[in-house]
């Protein structure tokens, strides 16, 4: 990138938290998040020049829009700062910074906030899966009469695998057992007190139900509550902030690329897209992203990473994350899990905090997730779930069915 952009801090909520069964809303998720997110990066309110918002559904979930408008509510200081909000689906929060870079960059404010937040737990299961399928993909054209809808997507993305390149279940089962015992070093994370046993990642029909096709319940991300807020500065911002506390500016986490492609919205036309351009890749825009992301950060591949924060909404998609990062070959995926690469004392740990499935995926807060995960491990500020040495972390984030895709690169 021309001019890195610095993070400064922020704050993620317990995404093992139930807002409703505690009584509260949207609002106190706001106001919670925001306060404490200024407090950890010891920023005062009026220090903030704008803000923007990344969430998916609240209208359905909460009967609520205009979230721009929360700001102010929750932080009267912040009162008459320009702020906005951004949707899309999963990748919410990524394009709402993606929106507060490019301001930084072109020079209109100092610090602006993104912050990330969804409520998904306050309406019955089997709705929570209608709020959140039909929206994201092409209503009313895909998945009709599909109870679980994006099980069944991600399904799809499985059989594709393994029509191309054949895919087992252990391969699946392996991803998602890693993804859970990072998330018990993560005191935010959803999952961090289940337990599991010698079935629980078998085909055992009982201890691991099928949801829709290959997809089986250790599969599944989870349905979550939660927020978190990044605070992101331009030099100038950065180096007066640091001036003000006595900070060294080097130690200040930034994002150094970053790659977004969109390709459209059915399933079916990506992988025609794929097909047709007779790429290795099931996913060439996902790989485009990524390579972009590289190419803006000054990176030769993905042998320069330390860790990588990447969305495993479900195991496929990790799995298809792994090669399009080019951590195997296309199709080899793998191997990356039968020999420990992406384990958390692998040689490239992916999800260490447990990512979607063993964290959670409150659905507009995961791309900020990402990239507060990220800062923390660059900052070396990740607790329990830092990986030693961790210098350059990419993340990986999609909404949809790999629809809309934002990979951000962060580095000291």
């Amino acid at each position: 990138m021309a001019n890195d952009i610095f993070i400064l801090g922020g704050h993620q909520t317990d995404f093992a938290r139930n807002w409703a069964r505690e009584g509260l809303e949207l609002m106190d998720m706001f106001r919670e998040t925001l306060e404490q997110g200024l407090a950890a990066a010891a920023l005062d309110a009026a220090e903030v020049d704008a803000a923007h918002v990344g969430n998916f559904t609240a209208e359905l979930f909460c009967n609520q829009g205009h979230l721009g408008g929360f700001l102010a509510e929750a932080v009267p200081a912040m009162s008459g700062i320009p702020a906005g909000r951004h949707e899309a689906a999963c990748a919410s929060s990524s394009i709402a910074t993606l929106a507060a870079t490019a301001e930084i960059e072109a020079g209109r404010y100092d610090i602006v906030a993104v912050l990330g937040i969804e409520m998904m737990r306050n309406v019955p299961g089997d709705q929570a899966a209608q709020y959140i399928g039909g929206p994201a993909m092409w209503s009313g054209h895909e998945c009709l009469d599909v109870k679980y809808p994006w099980p069944h997507m991600f399904a799809r993305l499985g059989d594709e695998y393994d029509r191309r390149y054949g895919l087992k279940h252990e391969h699946l089962a392996g991803i998602a057992e890693i993804n859970y015992a990072n998330a018990k070093r993560n005191p935010n994370a959803q999952t961090r007190g289940w337990e599991f046993n010698d079935k629980s990642f078998t085909e055992d029909s009982e201890a691991n139900p099928v949801i829709d096709g290959r997809i089986r319940r250790q599969d599944c991300g989870q349905v979550s509550d939660g927020a978190a807020v990044v605070f992101l500065a331009s030099e100038k911002g950065a180096r007066a902030y640091c001036r003000k506390r006595g900070l060294d500016i080097a130690a200040l986490p930034r994002i150094r690329g970053w790659g977004h492609t969109v390709a459209p919205i059915s399933f079916d036309a990506k992988l025609r897209e794929g097909q047709q351009a007779n790429s290795p890749y099931i996913f060439p825009h996902v790989r485009g992203a990524i390579e972009a992301a590289f190419g803006r950060a000054g990176l030769s591949g993905v042998a320069e990473l330390d860790a990588i924060e990447t969305h495993d909404c479900f195991t496929t998609t990790e799995y298809m994350a792994i090669d399009h990062f080019g951590i195997t070959a296309p199709g080899e995926s793998w191997k990356a899990v039968e020999d420990g690469t992406i384990a958390f004392d692998g040689r490239l740990p992916v999800n260490p905090s447990g990512g979607l499935i063993g964290l959670g995926h409150p659905v507009g807060a995961t791309g900020a997730r990402m990239l507060l995960d990220a800062s923390r491990q660059v900052a070396g500020k990740a607790g329990d779930y830092q990986v030693d040495g961790a210098g350059t972390v990419a993340t990986l984030n999609i909404g949809g069915s790999a629809t809309t895709t934002v990979s951000f690169i962060v580095g000291r």
